[in-house]
Protein backbone atom coordinates (compact mmCIF):
# COMPACT_ATOMS: atom_id res chain seq x y z
CA UNK A 1 0.00 0.00 0.00
CA UNK A 2 2.83 2.61 0.75
CA UNK A 3 4.08 1.68 -2.59
CA UNK A 4 0.99 2.06 -4.38
CA UNK A 5 -0.04 5.52 -2.54
CA UNK A 6 3.58 6.71 -3.90
CA UNK A 7 3.04 5.90 -7.10
CA UNK A 8 -1.24 6.56 -7.90
CA UNK A 9 -1.60 8.35 -5.11
CA UNK A 10 -3.35 7.29 -1.63
CA UNK A 11 -6.97 7.90 -2.75
CA UNK A 12 -6.63 5.96 -5.57
CA UNK A 13 -4.66 3.02 -3.87
CA UNK A 14 -7.20 2.73 -0.97
CA UNK A 15 -10.11 3.01 -3.63
CA UNK A 16 -9.33 0.31 -5.90
CA UNK A 17 -7.87 -1.67 -2.96
CA UNK A 18 -11.28 -1.71 -1.43
CA UNK A 19 -13.48 -2.29 -4.52
CA UNK A 20 -11.29 -5.75 -5.30
CA UNK A 21 -11.55 -6.46 -1.37
CA UNK A 22 -15.56 -5.96 -1.58
CA UNK A 23 -15.43 -7.77 -4.66
CA UNK A 24 -13.74 -10.91 -2.58
CA UNK A 25 -15.57 -11.15 -0.34
CA UNK A 26 -19.00 -11.17 -1.94
CA UNK A 27 -17.14 -14.40 -3.72
CA UNK A 28 -16.65 -15.85 -0.19
CA UNK A 29 -20.37 -15.11 0.30
CA UNK A 30 -20.94 -18.09 -2.27
CA UNK A 31 -19.51 -20.29 0.04
CA UNK A 32 -21.44 -19.21 2.97
CA UNK A 33 -25.32 -18.43 2.83
CA UNK A 34 -26.40 -14.60 3.41
CA UNK A 35 -28.28 -13.80 5.94
CA UNK A 36 -28.78 -9.70 6.07
CA UNK A 37 -27.63 -8.64 9.75
CA UNK A 38 -30.23 -7.32 12.24
CA UNK A 39 -30.33 -3.59 13.22
CA UNK A 40 -27.71 -3.76 15.40
CA UNK A 41 -24.75 -5.09 13.50
CA UNK A 42 -25.89 -2.99 10.90
CA UNK A 43 -25.28 -0.09 13.09
CA UNK A 44 -22.17 -1.50 14.30
CA UNK A 45 -20.83 -1.75 10.09
CA UNK A 46 -21.75 1.62 9.45
CA UNK A 47 -19.88 3.28 12.29
CA UNK A 48 -16.70 0.97 12.25
CA UNK A 49 -16.92 1.72 8.02
CA UNK A 50 -17.15 5.08 8.49
CA UNK A 51 -14.55 5.06 10.94
CA UNK A 52 -12.13 2.76 8.90
CA UNK A 53 -12.43 5.29 5.83
CA UNK A 54 -10.90 8.18 7.57
CA UNK A 55 -8.35 6.06 9.66
CA UNK A 56 -7.10 3.96 6.36
CA UNK A 57 -6.80 7.34 4.13
CA UNK A 58 -4.68 9.47 6.85
CA UNK A 59 -2.95 6.02 7.41
CA UNK A 60 -1.89 5.09 4.48
CA UNK A 61 -0.97 9.32 3.21
CA UNK A 62 1.21 9.80 5.97
CA UNK A 63 2.80 6.05 5.22
CA UNK A 64 3.55 7.02 1.72
CA UNK A 65 5.46 10.29 3.86
CA UNK A 66 7.03 8.46 6.78
CA UNK A 67 9.83 5.49 6.76
CA UNK A 68 7.43 2.46 7.61
CA UNK A 69 8.80 1.61 10.86
CA UNK A 70 8.52 5.23 12.31
CA UNK A 71 4.95 5.17 11.13
CA UNK A 72 4.02 2.03 12.39
CA UNK A 73 5.63 3.01 16.25
CA UNK A 74 3.87 6.35 16.34
CA UNK A 75 0.88 4.39 15.36
CA UNK A 76 0.92 2.16 18.50
CA UNK A 77 -0.17 5.20 20.70
CA UNK A 78 -3.80 3.32 19.48
CA UNK A 79 -3.23 0.01 21.55
CA UNK A 80 -2.68 2.16 24.91
CA UNK A 81 -6.21 4.65 24.36
CA UNK A 82 -7.86 1.29 22.96
CA UNK A 83 -7.19 -0.84 26.13
CA UNK A 84 -8.89 2.61 28.51
CA UNK A 85 -11.96 2.59 25.72
CA UNK A 86 -12.61 -0.92 26.24
CA UNK A 87 -13.22 -0.66 29.75
CA UNK A 88 -15.36 2.48 29.00
CA UNK A 89 -17.38 1.34 25.80
CA UNK A 90 -17.31 -1.95 26.91
CA UNK A 91 -17.13 -2.69 30.26
CA UNK A 92 -14.16 -4.75 30.34
CA UNK A 93 -11.98 -4.88 33.75
CA UNK A 94 -8.66 -3.52 32.95
CA UNK A 95 -5.89 -5.92 34.52
CA UNK A 96 -2.78 -4.11 35.79
CA UNK A 97 -0.45 -7.10 34.02
CA UNK A 98 -2.48 -5.18 30.64
CA UNK A 99 -1.40 -1.66 31.99
CA UNK A 100 1.97 -2.25 32.60
CA UNK A 101 2.52 -4.56 29.15
CA UNK A 102 1.29 -1.11 27.16
CA UNK A 103 3.19 1.37 28.94
CA UNK A 104 6.12 -0.66 28.61
CA UNK A 105 5.34 -0.90 24.81
CA UNK A 106 4.91 2.45 24.82
CA UNK A 107 8.04 2.95 26.42
CA UNK A 108 9.74 1.44 23.78
CA UNK A 109 8.07 3.75 20.83
CA UNK A 110 8.85 6.77 23.24
CA UNK A 111 12.56 5.94 22.41
CA UNK A 112 12.02 5.38 19.40
CA UNK A 113 10.19 8.70 18.83
CA UNK A 114 12.27 10.41 20.64
CA UNK A 115 15.40 9.41 18.51
CA UNK A 116 13.59 10.41 15.56
CA UNK A 117 12.89 14.10 16.18
CA UNK A 118 16.28 14.61 16.80
CA UNK A 119 16.63 14.63 13.06
CA UNK A 120 15.54 17.64 10.52
CA UNK A 121 12.04 16.78 9.37
CA UNK A 122 10.78 18.14 5.99
CA UNK A 123 7.48 19.34 5.68
CA UNK A 124 5.81 16.29 4.18
CA UNK A 125 7.25 14.34 7.45
CA UNK A 126 5.77 16.73 9.73
CA UNK A 127 2.79 16.43 8.02
CA UNK A 128 3.09 12.75 7.41
CA UNK A 129 3.31 12.76 11.16
CA UNK A 130 -0.11 14.37 11.88
CA UNK A 131 -1.43 12.40 9.48
CA UNK A 132 -0.75 9.12 11.74
CA UNK A 133 -1.43 10.34 14.79
CA UNK A 134 -5.15 11.50 13.78
CA UNK A 135 -5.58 7.86 12.53
CA UNK A 136 -3.99 6.22 15.35
CA UNK A 137 -6.47 8.11 17.54
CA UNK A 138 -9.09 6.66 15.58
CA UNK A 139 -8.02 3.40 15.20
CA UNK A 140 -7.76 3.03 18.91
CA UNK A 141 -11.82 3.48 18.36
CA UNK A 142 -11.41 1.02 15.28
CA UNK A 143 -9.90 -1.48 17.72
CA UNK A 144 -12.89 -1.29 20.21
CA UNK A 145 -15.54 -1.48 17.46
CA UNK A 146 -13.73 -4.69 16.10
CA UNK A 147 -14.79 -6.94 19.52
CA UNK A 148 -18.43 -5.18 19.46
CA UNK A 149 -18.99 -6.34 15.67
CA UNK A 150 -16.95 -9.59 15.98
CA UNK A 151 -20.20 -10.30 18.61
CA UNK A 152 -22.38 -9.35 16.18
CA UNK A 153 -21.39 -10.67 13.10
CA UNK A 154 -19.41 -13.64 11.36
CA UNK A 155 -16.18 -13.13 9.92
CA UNK A 156 -17.27 -12.65 5.93
CA UNK A 157 -19.91 -10.23 6.86
CA UNK A 158 -17.71 -8.04 8.34
CA UNK A 159 -15.37 -8.38 5.69
CA UNK A 160 -18.31 -7.94 3.14
CA UNK A 161 -19.76 -4.78 4.91
CA UNK A 162 -16.44 -2.97 5.97
CA UNK A 163 -15.01 -3.19 2.43
CA UNK A 164 -18.75 -2.06 0.76
CA UNK A 165 -18.94 1.09 3.19
CA UNK A 166 -15.64 2.28 3.05
CA UNK A 167 -16.04 2.30 -0.73
CA UNK A 168 -19.22 3.88 -0.88
CA UNK A 169 -17.86 6.31 1.14
CA UNK A 170 -14.47 6.92 -1.07
CA UNK A 171 -16.64 7.17 -3.85
CA UNK A 172 -18.25 9.92 -2.65
CA UNK A 173 -14.62 11.99 -3.80
CA UNK A 174 -14.77 9.93 -7.00
CA UNK A 175 -15.64 13.24 -9.31
CA UNK A 176 -12.33 14.68 -8.30
CA UNK A 177 -9.78 12.39 -6.94
CA UNK A 178 -10.62 8.77 -9.09
CA UNK A 179 -8.80 7.71 -11.86
CA UNK A 180 -7.55 4.49 -13.56
CA UNK A 181 -4.44 3.00 -12.65
CA UNK A 182 -2.13 1.73 -14.87
CA UNK A 183 -2.83 -2.33 -15.57
CA UNK A 184 1.00 -2.60 -14.17
CA UNK A 185 -0.34 -2.29 -10.50
CA UNK A 186 -2.96 -4.64 -10.95
CA UNK A 187 -1.08 -7.32 -9.29
CA UNK A 188 -0.05 -5.40 -6.18
CA UNK A 189 -3.58 -4.17 -5.65
CA UNK A 190 -5.24 -7.68 -5.96
CA UNK A 191 -2.47 -8.50 -3.22
CA UNK A 192 -3.41 -5.57 -0.69
CA UNK A 193 -6.59 -6.76 -1.65
CA UNK A 194 -6.34 -10.41 -0.75
CA UNK A 195 -4.05 -9.33 2.33
CA UNK A 196 -6.69 -6.80 3.53
CA UNK A 197 -9.74 -9.06 3.03
CA UNK A 198 -8.14 -12.41 4.72
CA UNK A 199 -6.42 -9.93 7.62
CA UNK A 200 -9.79 -8.74 8.49
CA UNK A 201 -11.30 -12.38 8.93
CA UNK A 202 -8.63 -13.09 10.99
CA UNK A 203 -9.40 -10.47 13.36
CA UNK A 204 -12.97 -10.78 13.25
CA UNK A 205 -12.54 -14.05 14.48
CA UNK A 206 -10.04 -13.91 17.09
CA UNK A 207 -11.77 -10.45 18.82
CA UNK A 208 -15.09 -12.96 19.08
CA UNK A 209 -12.95 -15.47 21.53
CA UNK A 210 -10.92 -13.00 23.74
CA UNK A 211 -11.07 -9.70 25.27
CA UNK A 212 -9.76 -6.34 23.36
CA UNK A 213 -7.33 -5.66 26.44
CA UNK A 214 -5.66 -8.98 26.02
CA UNK A 215 -5.33 -9.39 22.45
CA UNK A 216 -5.01 -5.30 21.67
CA UNK A 217 -1.19 -5.21 22.98
CA UNK A 218 -0.81 -7.82 19.88
CA UNK A 219 -0.59 -4.79 18.09
CA UNK A 220 3.15 -4.32 18.87
CA UNK A 221 3.89 -7.11 17.31
CA UNK A 222 3.58 -5.46 14.04
CA UNK A 223 6.61 -3.26 14.69
CA UNK A 224 8.51 -6.46 13.96
CA UNK A 225 7.18 -6.83 10.41
CA UNK A 226 7.39 -3.32 9.65
CA UNK A 227 11.18 -2.98 10.48
CA UNK A 228 11.82 -5.78 7.74
CA UNK A 229 9.05 -5.14 5.50
CA UNK A 230 10.46 -1.09 5.49
CA UNK A 231 13.93 -2.24 5.02
CA UNK A 232 13.61 -5.22 2.20
CA UNK A 233 11.09 -3.29 -0.25
CA UNK A 234 11.89 0.29 0.70
CA UNK A 235 15.69 -0.02 2.06
CA UNK A 236 14.84 1.92 4.95
CA UNK A 237 17.33 1.35 7.64
CA UNK A 238 16.99 0.31 11.32
CA UNK A 239 18.84 2.61 14.37
CA UNK A 240 19.70 1.22 17.20
CA UNK A 241 17.00 2.76 18.99
CA UNK A 242 14.69 1.23 17.01
CA UNK A 243 15.68 -2.12 18.14
CA UNK A 244 15.75 -1.02 21.90
CA UNK A 245 12.51 -0.03 21.15
CA UNK A 246 11.56 -3.55 20.14
CA UNK A 247 12.87 -4.94 22.67
CA UNK A 248 10.50 -3.15 25.22
CA UNK A 249 7.87 -3.53 22.95
CA UNK A 250 8.24 -7.31 22.24
CA UNK A 251 8.33 -7.51 26.26
CA UNK A 252 4.85 -5.69 26.43
CA UNK A 253 3.45 -8.35 24.30
CA UNK A 254 4.93 -11.59 26.20
CA UNK A 255 3.47 -10.19 29.37
CA UNK A 256 0.11 -8.87 28.22
CA UNK A 257 -0.20 -12.61 26.43
CA UNK A 258 1.73 -14.64 29.34
CA UNK A 259 -0.93 -17.30 30.05
CA UNK A 260 -2.79 -17.17 33.40
CA UNK A 261 -5.11 -19.45 34.97
CA UNK A 262 -8.55 -18.56 32.47
CA UNK A 263 -11.81 -17.33 33.92
CA UNK A 264 -14.68 -19.59 34.43
CA UNK A 265 -16.74 -17.94 32.50
CA UNK A 266 -16.31 -16.24 29.04
CA UNK A 267 -16.31 -12.18 29.46
CA UNK A 268 -18.96 -12.08 26.13
CA UNK A 269 -21.15 -15.14 25.06
CA UNK A 270 -19.82 -16.26 21.86
CA UNK A 271 -22.83 -16.14 19.86
CA UNK A 272 -23.64 -18.67 17.11
CA UNK A 273 -22.65 -17.20 13.92
CA UNK A 274 -20.40 -19.64 12.29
Amino acid sequence: MKSLAIAIGTYNALMWRTLIAFVLAIILMIFKPFKWPNKEALRVHIIRGSVTSVMAFTFFWGLARTPVAEAIAISFIAPLIALYLSAILLGETIEKKAILASLLGLGGVGIIIAAKLQGEFSNDVQWGIAAILFSATLYAWNLVLQRQQALVANPIEIATFQNSIVSLILLLFAPWFLAAPDTAYAPELIGAAFCGVISSMFISWGYARAQAQALVPLEYSIFIWACLFGWIYFHESVSIATLLGTILIVSGCLMATWQSKPPKEPPHPIPNID
